[in-house]
């Protein structure tokens, strides 16, 4: 077993105009006051990485690593989660995601794909100069406007769909291959690998592509009511990455799961900020650390009542606290009886 790195902050839900979150020098000097020790870097923002320029200049990439140690923290991993929603968008999504791409690409949904893809491949790239293993993203979604069964779903559509999500990816997948870093999906709402069944779909049409993992956030499965501590033993091989995050789902009897269009702070269901939730971190940790699970554990604030600067100051010694240093010896040495093969055979009546 190892001990869980952390604590880590996903730092897209604090960039803003306003310093200290204006620039990757002052955000990474607030984060360390904090007393967080490595930062997950979102990608699109050009004041705080040039993706591109990452994954062509190692030059760039040790001045950008370098950035980040010198606040004496560690990039975690880097984060594509918006580009990765745009390799498979369905059309009728096409006007609301057309945002998260650039102004030359709007409008022209092959376009935008492509270069959703190539933004891909720049990340597995720029992963391997900075010396990252582990890699944060969404999958996409060609099937999420027919998760409910209602009308009928034509005979096929989900075969059809998984087999097209599978041929945008797998040229990614090979690159991350190539690169020496795990794709983490994180399964989510929205994203066609939104539990354990679609990722398993995914994962048999990608031919269980070593490089198609997992980023675990359990905030997501209590509000679809899925048992996200058994998702551990399931799929803890293919878990290699972590956001750790809060969640409470309280139904009513006028709301449930699909909280009925109210807004977050009136949902069923919705995110909490470390601690204000439901989620047994007790037991994620245990199962984590006992499943030898190699990489971070990484604050995602997002809470529906909470400022979020008083939810990262909270979340760094919540996670600390919560992170097991494993032992070195078994809590019964005291009374080992030494190795004498003679008494062992003896024992056992040979």
């Amino acid at each position: 077993m190892r001990t869980i790195k952390g604590p880590g902050i996903f730092l897209a839900q604090f960039i803003g105009d306003q310093a200290p979150f204006n620039s990757l020098a002052n955000i990474c000097e607030w984060a360390a006051g904090l007393g967080y020790k490595g930062v997950q870097l979102p990608t699109l923002d050009s004041r705080f990485i040039d993706l591109k320029l990452a994954a062509e200049s190692q030059t760039y990439a040790d001045e950008l690593r370098g950035t980040v140690q010198a606040a004496g923290l560690e990039i975690t991993e880097l984060s594509t989660h918006l580009q990765g929603q745009l390799v498979a968008v369905n059309p009728v999504y096409d006007q609301l995601f057309d945002g998260f791409a650039p102004e030359t690409v709007r409008g022209n949904p092959a376009a935008r794909q492509q270069w959703a893809v190539q933004q891909l491949k720049y990340a597995a790239q720029a992963s391997q100069r900075l010396g990252l293993t582990a890699h944060a993203t969404f999958s996409g979604a060609l099937l999420w406007p027919y998760v409910y069964p209602w009308p009928q779903r034509p005979a096929g559509l989900v075969e059809t769909g998984f087999t097209e999500l599978a041929r945008r990816w797998r040229p990614i997948l090979d690159v991350f291959d190539e690169c020496g870093v795990d794709v983490c999906y994180e399964i989510h709402a929205g994203e066609d690998l939104h539990d354990g069944v679609s990722y398993e779909q995914f994962l048999a049409k990608v031919d269980h592509h070593p490089r198609a993992c997992l980023l675990y956030d359990p905030s997501h499965f209590v509000l679809q009511c899925l048992d996200y501590l058994e998702y551990i033993d399931i799929y803890h091989e293919r878990i290699r990455a972590f956001h750790v995050k809060d969640a409470e789902f309280n139904p009513t009897g006028r709301q449930g799961v699909y909280g009925g269009y109210q807004s977050w702070t009136d949902r069923a269901g919705r995110f909490r900020s470390l601690g204000d939730g439901q989620v047994d971190f007790n037991a994620i940790f245990s199962k984590l650390t006992q499943y030898d699970y190699p990489g971070w554990a990484v604050l995602e604030w997002e809470c529906a009542l909470k400022h979020p600067e008083d939810g990262a100051r909270e979340g760094a010694p919540f996670i600390q606290n919560h992170i097991i240093r494993v032992t070195d010896k078994a809590f019964d040495d005291f009374a080992a009886s030494g190795i004498d093969a003679a008494r062992n055979n003896s024992l056992l009546g040979l």
